[in-house]
C-alpha cells in the first residue's frame, strides 16, 4: 500500500566527480528491476518530467538537486538529465553556497554515495502484474512518474521513515509540531504570494515534503496501490488531523 503524495525511492552509488567542474554523475534510477516497493520503472517514464522541466526546458519549474529532498538545501543545479538504457542518468553541477560546498567535501569524502528521487505516481500510467513467485503476489510495472528532484542522501530513500518508527511518543509529539508550524508558515508565504516563481515553487514543494514527513508519523494512507489498472488519486490530508490523531492515542 502505498500513499500518492511526495514518494521518495532510489539508493544508487555515484559514479564520476569532477573537482575541477564541480561536476558529479550518477543514476537516479534504474529501468526494469524490483526495487523495494515492488516497483518496476520502465524506460520512458521520466520522459515527459524531463521534456517539461528538464535541463532544457524552459520552465521556472525545473527539476531541483536537493540534499535530503529538503527543498531548503538545493546543493546546486542539474546539466544533464536523459534516460538511457540502464535508467535515469544526471550529471549535477554543485553551487558555491555553504550547502553547496558542504556537499562537495562529502562527496571529496566519501560520504555521499547514494541518490534518491522525489516524485508522484501518476495513477492510470502503472498497474500491477500478478506473479505468485513474487511476495507481495506481483509488482506494480511503472511507466510514467512526475519527478520533481534528484537528491544527495547519507542513506536510501524514505530514511526518516525509519527513524520515526522508532521516536519515542513524546518525541513524535514534537516532531509533528515542529512540521505544522512549518507548513502554517510556508502556507502564509504562498498565500501572500511574494517572490519569484522559482521560491512560490520551492515553497509549495516543501508543503508536500512535509505533508509526506506527517502522514509517515500517523500511518495515514489516503491513498492506496491495489491490485489494479487505475489508481485514483484523492486529495491530500488536512495535517491537523494528524495531530488530533496524535493526542487522542
Amino acid at each position: 500500500m502505498k500513499q500518492n503524495l511526495y514518494s521518495t525511492k532510489g539508493s544508487f552509488e555515484l559514479k564520476d566527480l569532477d573537482q575541477g567542474k564541480r561536476e558529479v554523475a550518477f543514476y537516479l534510477s534504474k529501468f526494469d528491476v524490483m526495487d523495494a516497493d515492488n516497483d518496476v520503472i520502465r524506460k520512458g517514464a521520466f520522459t515527459k518530467s524531463i521534456q517539461e522541466r528538464g535541463v532544457d526546458s524552459t520552465s521556472n519549474r525545473k527539476i531541483a538537486f536537493l540534499r535530503h529532498h529538503d527543498w531548503t538545501k538545493q546543493i546546486g543545479k542539474f546539466v544533464n538529465l536523459e534516460e538511457d538504457e540502464n535508467g535515469l542518468f544526471a550529471v549535477g553541477q554543485l553551487g558555491t553556497s555553504s550547502i553547496g560546498e558542504d556537499a562537495f567535501r562529502d562527496y571529496e569524502e566519501g560520504i555521499i554515495r547514494e541518490h534518491s528521487i522525489g516524485f508522484k505516481y501518476v495513477g492510470d500510467k502503472m498497474r500491477f502484474i500478478e506473479d505468485p513467485n513474487i511476495d507481495g503476489g506481483g509488482y506494480y510495472e511503472i511507466k510514467e512518474l512526475i519527478l520533481w528532484e534528484g537528491s544527495a542522501v547519507t542513506f536510501g530513500a524514505n530514511e526518516f521513515t525509519e527513524v520515526i518508527d522508532v521516536m519515542k511518543s513524546e518525541d513524535k509529539m514534537n516532531f509533528a509540531k515542529k512540521c505544522s508550524d512549518e507548513i502554517d508558515v510556508l502556507v502564509k508565504s504562498l498565500v501572500n504570494g511574494k517572490g519569484t516563481d522559482e521560491r512560490l515553487f520551492e515553497i509549495e514543494m516543501r508543503i508536500k515534503y512535509l505533508n509526506q514527513k506527517l502522514t509517515s508519523l500517523a500511518n495515514v494512507e489516503p491513498i492506496i496501490k491495489d491490485h489494479s489498472i487505475e489508481v485514483k488519486s484523492t486529495p491530500e490530508f488536512e495535517w491537523k488531523q494528524v495531530l488530533d490523531n496524535l493526542q487522542i492515542v
